[in-house]
């Protein structure tokens, strides 16, 4: 019985960070996509991003009253206390990820609507590639359990800041030309915003996967550079 009762236990355990794993594809499919629709201009694309979000919302509420029944009953201690407990931290990035690749959808429906602008959507789409790397990768380590992996995406969030510094200067470079750009101009900013915060967001579930890792929280200043 008591065997039964810990077979039961580690599975639900499993079952969580497998939710969470299936959480962070549906983000890293939505982040991916979001900028593919401001890439081509694609409207159908973009109004599927918006509306799959829901899909996360739904998922990040699982996970959390999973995590609150899995305490609850469980009374998790240690290593399965800190599992619990990153899980449903790394969830609630994986839902702000989804709102903010939602938010690039919905102001790519009005970029789509102007006229193109292709070297800043370009930019737009070089610095999608390397935030969804940075997803991509601190995924792979919440799911392997490296600590050097999740350590690399951690050290490398500069690197998405020096793309939104790039592109911010571009786009006022933009703007001072030719004045009738300044609010096409505007969304992409907030499009860049959007994308940053999303790194920052990596970079948190870095931090998550070390204290579940190594039950201490990772105190280091982050190396990150001033935005603009």
């Amino acid at each position: 019985m008591n065997n039964h009762i810990v077979r039961t236990y580690g599975e639900e355990l499993d079952q969580l960070s497998a939710e969470v794993m299936l959480m962070g594809g549906l983000a890293e499919a939505q982040v991916a996509d979001a900028v593919e629709a401001v890439a081509r201009r694609d409207v159908a694309l973009a109004q599927s991003v918006i509306e799959r979000d829901r899909k996360l919302d739904e998922l990040e509420r699982d996970v959390e009253r999973k995590c609150i029944r899995l305490i609850a009953l469980r009374q998790p201690m240690a290593a399965d206390l800190r599992k619990t407990v990153a899980a449903m931290k790394i969830a609630t990035s994986l839902e702000r990820t989804g709102d903010l690749a939602k938010n690039i959808a919905k102001r790519s429906l009005v970029i789509a609507e102007a006229e193109p602008m292709s070297p800043l959507t370009r930019s737009i789409e070089r610095m999608g590639k390397l935030v969804s790397s940075r997803l991509r990768d601190v995924l792979d380590a919440y799911k392997s359990g490296k600590l050097d992996m999740a350590m690399a995406v951690w050290s490398s969030d500069t690197e998405v800041d020096e793309h939104y510094n790039a592109l911010f200067r571009e786009l006022l470079t933009y703007m001072m030309g030719d004045p009738r750009t300044i609010s096409a101009c505007t969304h992409i900013l907030f499009m860049a915003k959007n994308l940053e915060r999303i790194g920052d967001h990596a970079t948190n579930m870095a931090e998550h996967i070390h204290y579940e890792i190594t039950g201490e929280d990772y105190v280091d200043d982050r190396p990150k550079m001033s935005t603009l």
